[in-house]
């Protein structure tokens, strides 16, 4: 016999069936997954969804737009290791999701969004605010539901976490149409728990890959690893350490990589490809071994592949069987959780059998390339009089100890927050690496700071980027969040104007950007904040940002035509990076 009572258990985990609303099941599966918090805007078709909250020990973070839905729990995910889950309802609000679900998925965030959807009656009538969002964003989405009846709800929601956080991680949206939302259905967690995750056949690393390996490593004599993403995302850090410390390798980092591997480790390069260190990308095209950790060959980390590394052989340790020669031609593919796979093949290599190889030789080989100052290494830049985005990014680091979560936007300011902050820790720096995506960082720093609300926190944005999502302050402010914000503000679409300057002989069309008064507009929000214009009052503003309590924006006006270096054009090599020209007002720099 049916159970009808209508009140869902707190924490979804009902012995008996229940007969509830497609509504609370939704929130009352949420709460079994250990979902916390969500980011949504309400809506018409979710109506039903939001009205049943009240009943649910779940806290909803009310954004601005639903792209900040998305990037909030995107940033949550990052910071946390847990799936993020954002709310919207039908039509526009799930368009508005679609920016925030390609960005989860090119750079492998775990993320369910949940939208609402007209009801199955006038499913396919165009009716008021029915998009087919399932295929709209199947292109971006590592799998999609459409969910029509009530009784589906939780087997689809459990699966759709399942899916987002197993294997190569993403996004999953589950499109929930609204009569679906309203009808009763028997509620019992624990049945609709999915069948257990099955690997792919192909993660499954046979001893003969690992012995190729290890016979690789031990007969290098210039190896060097990749560390990307994927170091994070399976939480391999101390086998990667181990790794690297016990053969006396080299690591040179991808962006999304970095604070895979403690900065001030003696075998941390730094970061590699575009706007890499040039010692880096050096040591890589002069490498006999590359061992890929959980990255992907990203063309802005390996330049064009026909010049790539062509003295090396190459290890590629990867979750995602689709990765394996994709881009570049690998000699040892071990396919397969990272962590995993390197504790199979860490037994295998040891100090002692390493072929004769002196990796100090090599270590000073690449130390010696960096010339006589290593620029990003001492505590003071010198000032000219001029106040320079790494100056900003350099003394923040300082201030800050380097144990903040640093989450930056799209461009100049995201090259020189890589270069200049130095990150200790994993999930310290959380970018858009793979979408580059503009008005990321505002949005995806509260979703941090919801999952860490005792680490400091800032935003690093440029002036274009922050103007594309600024109106989440509102939700800052609602939310009584303690987040700093440093706008490195140059008046500019930085980074295109870069390329404007290189390539476009400095036709700056359409790239000077007039900005409001940001000082003013945090004032707006009653957020407090500084303009910031020379190099001295830097440490002021910030230690004044750390100790205000509450958020606080400052505005840095720093030089408005200063560039990234060094930089890979399009289409060129590792080895064929564009330095910086001559003597620099700013300092003379390593990558001179």
């Amino acid at each position: 016999m049916d159970t009808t009572n209508t009140t869902p258990s707190p924490n979804g985990h009902q012995t008996t069936p229940t007969r509830l609303t497609g509504s609370e099941i939704l929130w009352a599966t949420l709460v079994g997954e250990g979902v916390t918090e969500v980011f949504g805007y309400p809506g018409g078709a979710i109506l039903p969804a939001y009205d049943a909250l009240r009943k649910f020990p779940i806290r909803h973070i009310l954004v601005r737009h639903e792209q900040g839905a998305a990037h909030m729990a995107d940033g949550y995910a990052r910071a946390s290791g847990k799936v993020g889950v954002a709310i919207a309802t039908s039509g526009p609000g799930a368009t508005n999701l679609v920016t925030g679900i390609a960005t989860a998925m090119l750079d492998s965030i775990p993320m369910v969004c949940v939208t609402g959807q007209v009801s199955s009656k006038v499913l396919g009538t165009d009716a008021f605010q029915e998009v087919d969002i399932t295929g709209v964003t199947l292109p971006v989405t590592k799998h999609n539901f459409l969910v029509n009846r009530a009784e589906d709800l939780a087997p689809a929601l459990r699966l759709a976490f399942q899916i987002a956080k197993s294997g190569r991680p993403g996004p999953v949206l589950v499109d929930i149409t609204k009569d679906a939302q309203q009808a009763t259905a028997l509620f019992d967690f624990a049945a609709a728990r999915p069948a257990p995750y099955r690997p792919h056949p192909m993660l499954k690393v046979e001893d003969s890959g690992l012995a190729h390996a290890a016979e690789l490593i031990r007969g290098a004599k210039r190896p060097v690893i990749l560390a990307g993403h994927g170091v994070l995302q399976s939480g391999a850090m101390e086998q990667l350490r181990t790794l690297a410390e016990r053969a006396q390798i080299p690591v040179a980092l991808t962006l999304l990589g970095l604070g895979g591997f403690p900065a001030s480790h003696p075998l941390n390069l730094g970061m590699m490809g575009m706007h890499g260190e040039a010692w880096v990308n050096d040591a890589i095209q002069n490498a006999d071994l590359l061992i890929a950790c959980g990255m992907r060959f990203d063309d802005r980390v390996i330049g064009t592949p026909a010049t790539y590394a062509l003295k090396a052989k190459k290890i590629h340790i990867e979750v995602d069987p689709a990765e394996i020669n994709k881009n570049i031609k690998v000699d040892v593919a071990l396919v397969g959780d990272l962590a995993e796979v390197l504790e199979q093949l860490l037994p295998r290599i040891s100090s002692k059998n390493q072929g004769g190889r002196d990796g100090s030789a090599w270590i000073k080989t690449i130390e010696s390339s960096k010339g006589a100052v290593a620029v990003r290494d001492i505590k003071n830049l010198p000032d000219s009089g001029h106040l320079y985005a790494a100056h900003v990014m350099h003394d923040l680091w300082r201030i800050t100890g380097g144990n903040a979560i640093v989450v930056t936007d799209v461009g100049q300011h995201q090259m020189w927050e890589a270069q200049y902050y130095h990150h200790e820790h994993p999930r310290t720096l959380i970018t858009s690496g793979g979408l580059g995506t503009m008005g990321f960082a505002l949005p995806a720093a509260i979703g941090a700071k919801i999952a860490c609300p005792e680490k400091e926190v800032w935003v690093v944005a440029g002036d274009g980027g922050f103007q594309m999502t600024s109106p989440e302050l509102a939700t800052i402010v609602q939310e009584k969040l303690k987040i700093n914000i440093a706008i490195i503000n140059n008046g500019y679409l930085g980074m295109v104007r870069q390329w404007q300057e290189f390539f476009y002989d400095k036709n700056y069309e359409s790239t000077p950007l007039v900005s409001p008064d940001f000082v003013k507009l945090a004032d707006a929000h009653g957020i407090a904040g500084l303009a910031v214009r020379t190099r001295p009052d830097v440490e002021t503003a910030v230690a004044q940002a750390r100790s205000h309590n509450g958020a606080f924006l400052l505005n840095f006006l720093v030089e408005k035509e200063d560039s990234v270096y060094p930089m890979i054009p399009a289409g060129s090599g590792l080895h064929e990076m564009i330095r910086r020209p001559g003597k620099n007002p700013l300092i003379e720099r390593s990558d001179d």
